[in-house]
């Protein structure tokens, strides 16, 4: 494998070295210095707009307009007419001439226009060739900067939520460092990691979530190591015919984030801080009867007073936290920089769970001469969390897990004399963990270090030839710690319990793209792209975990040991040619073909070719159109079909049978593991169409995008159950297909506009549906879900599969002849009408909602006032409440849904009844959220020279409208996995969070 990734590095190095002794030779015109010189304004407002990227066209040359809005820029350049370009963010770009040799000073103002439907923004796909938006076939969102600021969100997939159309955004935990899950038009395989593929400043960076020691599921994405403050702008490529120039990779799409860069200009300082509250939204209303059973008999209804106890006033808190961010950039024409630091630190409601981020990065951008620029990239980050375990999907020890195992009639407190805790469970053989001790004497942590550096080449030695290398390097060591001492109250590890884990992992790749852009008439206009790569991923990971701890052992020295170790390696060589023509600039047709060879795969199946093609039609170019101009003034027509792999649904060497060691007598040996080989296993595949339309309305104040797709995977990889007989019990397999098809719908719009106040208006809609089929049996469970979510044929992704009621014909229950409700079972007793034999699974809820959505409302007036609010929905959509089927349970009976039994107003023995009908713990997860709100303020005060100074009062996830008794209907127990969703088993609930802040730039 090494010679493998050495073969494709050193290609791209030779390729690179070649194109550059021939472009030495490349003879270059005598130059003279000229300076244009100007002011951009915002054509509505007339103010000045900073940060105005002023540039030649096809040249490195450029600069940005400073807080006044002016810029100088200065080039050597040979006497001429050339075309000078005015860009910025959520502004449509201008475009002027400028004729250089008459004086060797010029003078050029411009005015830009907002941008409401974004045709003209100016996207890059993965080639490095920046292209507007009316040339793409296929739908491309955009966030910017200022979309995510007061968004009060500590990661950059967080801040999204609810505002790219087609991606479904769910945080899956409260926890400090959150655990997000990103999905983009739906899930595009059920083993491997459904996330897009994340690549920031062209480096493609890790966002595993790797569970190194158990916190009920609950586990980081690497991305909360990304700093939404350092963002510029964010780039979501959803659909196939976009993300095959990635190729194996970019099967669940592609994120591409640009961090901020410097400026010409004098220094800039930023400095911001922000003071964060959060608080837990809503607790479970607990039982509070003042009695209980004495046994659970059902024929024995004797009762005893008992004082309640609310164990979640002990386990919650209010949170604090403190954010503070530091720039500064400027440069000169030649050489620019941008440099911040930030350090987060953000408590969790759970008493004793925090998350702290520090970190730095720097950006250089060095202009060598007229065709020639390089850029050096480098971000460290240190991340550490104090974690307390919740849920128990494998482990039984945890705060909140030990609250719903509970009896709340006793008193969690330790005893005041000796500091025990007393054991809250009902037996021994139920024993679960006081959550009290969990919080006060577990110590759980995770520590990450980790860098990220690239360098980039840029060369344009001719007019219209653009060569660009990027080599990127990401790097992490993360590092878990588990403490339980011993004599406590765990179920499992009363002698205690010592672990340590680490992983570290370094992705580097190596991205060589040219391209060239001609007009071959005055109506044809060509762009060709030729590119490599080379990527290299490694990772290690290993474990240690100690029982039966000394008296005052904190770590697996000295005690009963089992340890652990995995080794990956993974090399990927990908090449593409993509040919792009815009015909008298209204037609613009794609295609593209990308190979890719990846080691993961065997022999036989490594190359896989990935097509694509795209076209748009800008149909309101068209000379018939002016008299529609007034009523539509932009009308595209796009369509696209691609493909895309996906390498992420098994590890380096799944494809092999391996064997494990053994100690036979007196001798070693190896024994084959469980899982057997596959030599022939191939990549999933995505097939996907998509057709769309983008216009404008109402004289450009009102805009629409439209997307329909529908994306077929093949080859799917599913984890198969074997015969025992064989040997092995389960295999890597390409069994089964996907698919999923759906809208997209955006509508923004501005209500209200004038030189003063200023309301903007986003509504998006989204609609997916997933369908499994071919799978072996028909059915196949899932590991995360105990056995009740499972992958059934004609079923979306992560049914819930499992027992339901008996019912009479009329839908009524069919009770027991003593009045308990019951499953039903595979038979009926031709008598009675009784259920007879084995109960009987079927498909008794989805979670996986109908559509989502969200209406995003912004309002400025006059340069200093702004106010913001994000409200979200996901519609029709089931959540596996586990939560409730445990603590409505007669065994510990801590949530009041018990109640009605101990009155009398059930019969006795119902909950248990209940227990096994899992029908009855599904619950719809719909919900209405007030996402984001904020307000901000900007001034100037006398008394720092005209600084300008931003306050801003923001709140996240303040309310919820849902009929979900749980914590929260968007949580999940089992993490970012794909296959187990909406399993609700006492995560920690997302907070409400409080946050006022202040900037200062000058």
């Amino acid at each position: 494998m090494r010679e493998f990734y050495l073969s494709g590095w050193l290609t791209i190095k030779a390729t690179l070295l070649c194109t550059l002794l021939l472009l030495s030779q490349v003879a270059v015109a005598q130059n003279t210095p000229f300076v244009v010189s100007g002011t951009v304004t915002d054509a509505r407002t007339k103010a000045p707009l900073p940060g105005v990227v002023v540039r030649f066209q096809n040249n490195n040359v450029a600069t940005a307009t400073d807080a006044s809005g002016q810029y100088n820029l200065s080039a050597n350049l040979p006497a001429g007419t050339y075309q000078l370009i005015f860009s910025f963010v959520g502004f449509k770009p201008e475009t002027r001439q400028v004729v250089l040799g008459n004086a060797p000073t010029v003078s050029l103002d411009a005015q830009l226009s907002e941008d409401i439907v974004g045709l003209e923004e100016v996207v890059v796909t993965g080639t490095s060739v920046a292209t507007s938006k009316k040339q793409l076939g296929n739908a491309i969102s955009t966030v910017s900067a200022a979309a995510l600021e007061n968004s009060v969100a500590t990661s950059v997939d967080q801040a999204l939520a609810g505002k790219v159309a087609g991606a479904q955004i769910s945080q899956n935990s409260g926890n400090p460092a959150g655990g997000i899950s990103v999905r983009l038009r739906g899930t595009s395989t059920v083993v491997g990691s459904g996330d897009p593929l994340y690549i920031v400043d062209g480096v493609i960076i890790n966002n595993g979530s790797p569970e190194l020691i158990d916190l009920g599921g609950y586990a980081q994405n690497r991305l909360v190591d990304i700093n939404p403050n350092d963002i510029d702008r964010i780039e979501i490529i959803k659909g196939a015919a976009a993300a095959a120039i990635y190729g194996s990779r970019a099967s669940n799409g592609v994120v591409q984030i640009f961090t901020k860069r410097g400026k010409e200009g004098k220094p800039q300082v930023a400095v911001s801080t922000q003071f964060r509250v959060s608080e837990v939204r809503k607790t479970l209303e607990y039982n509070d009867y003042p009695f209980r059973f004495v046994n659970t008999l059902a024929a024995d209804l004797t009762q005893e007073p008992v004082q309640r106890y609310d164990y979640q006033d002990k386990i919650f808190r209010t949170a604090y936290g403190t954010e503070n961010n530091l720039s500064v950039s400027g440069g000169s024409a030649k050489t620019q920089y941008f440099m911040s630091g930030n350090y987060l630190r953000n408590q969790g409601i759970i008493d004793n769970t925090q998350f702290t981020r520090g970190g730095a990065r720097v950006r250089i951008d060095q202009t060598l001469n007229d065709w020639i620029s390089v850029s050096l990239g480098a971000n460290y980050v240190l991340s550490t969390s104090q974690e307390i375990p919740n849920g128990g999907l494998l482990e039984t020890y945890g705060a909140l897990t030990g609250f719903i195992f509970s009896n709340n009639f006793i008193n969690p407190n330790p005893d005041p004399v000796t500091g025990v805790f007393p054991s809250t469970a009902p037996t021994a053989i139920l024993r679960r963990t006081n959550p009290l001790e969990a919080i006060e004497r577990f110590d759980f942590e995770q520590r990450t270090n980790r860098f990220i550096g690239d360098f980039q080449l840029s060369l344009t030695p001719i007019n219209n030839l653009n060569i660009n290398y990027v080599l990127g390097y990401d790097n992490s060591t993360q590092i878990a710690t588990g403490f339980i001492p011993a004599g406590n109250t765990t179920p499992s590890y009363n002698t205690g319990y010592s672990r340590r884990a680490d992983r570290t992992s370094y992705l580097l790749n190596n991205d060589l793209n040219v391209s060239y852009r001609t007009f071959l008439s005055d109506w044809l206009e060509s762009t060709s792209g030729i590119g490599a790569t080379a990527q290299l991923e490694k990772y290690y990971t290993t474990g240690i975990s100690a029982t039966q701890l000394g008296p005052i052992a904190e770590i697996a020295t000295g005690a009963t040991v089992v340890s652990g170790e995995e080794r990956g390696d993974i090399n990927i060589l990908g090449f593409f040619a993509q040919q792009t023509f815009g015909i008298g600039d209204r037609l613009f047709l794609t295609g593209a073909g990308r190979y890719d060879v990846s080691s993961v795969f065997g022999e036989e199946e490594r190359w896989q070719f990935y097509p694509k093609l795209s076209g748009s039609y800008l149909i309101s170019n068209e000379g018939f159109w002016q008299n529609m101009a007034t009523v539509i003034p932009i009308l595209k027509l796009r369509a696209s079909y691609g493909q895309a792999g996906n390498l992420t649904a098994i590890r380096a060497f799944d494809r092999y049978t391996s064997y494990n060691p053994v100690s036979l007598p007196g001798l070693p040996g190896v024994a084959s593991a469980p899982l057997l080989g596959n030599p022939g296993i191939k990549p999933e595949r995505q097939i996907e169409k998509e057709v769309g339309v983008d216009m404008s309305l109402l004289n450009g104040r009102l805009g629409l995008e439209f997307s329909y797709y529908k994306k077929d995977v093949e080859d799917l990889l599913l984890f198969i159950n074997l015969n025992p007989s064989i040997g092995f019990l389960n295999q890597y397999a390409n069994v089964g297909t996907m698919t999923n098809k759906g809208i997209e719908l955006m509508l923004t719009g501005v209500p209200l506009q004038s030189e003063r106040m200023r309301w903007t208006s986003t509504l998006i809609y989204s609609r997916n549906k997933n369908e499994l089929n071919d799978i072996p049996g028909g059915v196949v469970t899932f590991p995360g879900g105990f056995g009740q979510v499972a992958a059934v044929n004609g079923y979306p992704i992560g049914a819930f599969y499992s027992t339901y009621f008996a019912r009479n014909e009329d839908g009524s229950l069919l009770l027991t002849p003593s009045g308990l409700p019951q499953p039903e079972r595979i038979g009926r007793n031709p008598e009675t009408g009784q259920p007879t034999g084995a109960t009987r699974p079927k498909v008794i809820g989805d979670p996986n909602p109908d559509w989502t959505g969200s209406w995003v409302n912004e309002l400025t007036v006059g340069n200093s006032l702004s106010f913001r609010t994000q409200f979200d929905a996901a519609y029709g959509f089931d959540v596996f409440n586990f939560t409730r089927r445990v603590g409505e349970r007669d065994l510990y009976g801590g949530l009041a849904g018990y109640e009605p039994e101990l009155r009398g107003e059930v019969p006795k023995g119902t909950s248990a009844a209940l227990f096994g009908i899992f029908e009855n713990y599904i619950e719809d997860g719909s919900y209405i959220k007030l996402r984001e709100v904020s307000v901000a303020y900007d001034f100037k005060p006398p008394f720092l020279g005209g600084s300008n100074v931003r306050l801003s009062l923001a709140g996240r996830n303040l309310f919820s409208i849902d009929d979900y008794s749980g914590y929260d209907p968007e949580v999940n127990a089992a993490g970012q996995t794909n296959a187990v969703r909406g399993f609700d088993f006492v995560e920690v609930p997302i907070p409400r969070t409080y946050a006022l802040g202040i900037n200062v730039s000058f």
